[in-house]
């Protein structure tokens, strides 16, 4: 009986030590690594004109970690705009620890647009009715800069 209470303070210690916060290193990859071509997420909306979806790598700041299973997470587009962001390959796990940091993101980046008012019910297009247009980014691959 003794030596079950001198072992229970020992095992609590050990589980404290090992469930620490996993800090996350400069140029640690998550996925495939990205190229070398880069663009910055501001300029990201003019960089794709008119194209709708493009492969194309991108450097910006993580705002938010969704969910890290999966990898959704969300940067910073300038100007109050987000870029949504999740991994093609749902087994990429991504640490919490990301929110803050600026990463270098290689995937598809792709345009959605949404109307207000549910027009796209009636089918017309309401004279108070607004288009948000949205950037999503299937990401194959995350370097931490």
């Amino acid at each position: 009986m003794r030596i079950a209470f001198l072992l229970l303070p020992l095992s609590l210690f050990s589980c404290l030590l090992f469930a620490q916060e996993r800090k996350i290193l400069h140029g640690e990859v998550f996925g495939t690594k990205p190229g070398a071509v880069i663009v910055n997420a501001d300029d990201l909306r003019e960089y794709m004109g008119i194209r709708p979806r493009m492969r194309t790598i991108i450097k910006g700041k993580v705002i938010n970690v969704i969910k890290e299973k999966g990898g959704w997470f969300t940067l910073d587009a300038g100007k109050g705009q987000v870029i949504a962001a999740h991994f093609a390959n749902y087994n990429v796990s991504i640490p919490a620890g990301l929110k803050g940091r600026t990463v270098i993101v290689e995937g598809i980046a792709q345009k959605q647009s949404a109307m207000d008012n549910q027009q796209h019910l009636a089918g017309k297009k309401q004279p108070g009715d607004k288009t948000t247009n949205q950037l999503s980014f299937e990401v194959a691959g995350i370097m931490v800069d």
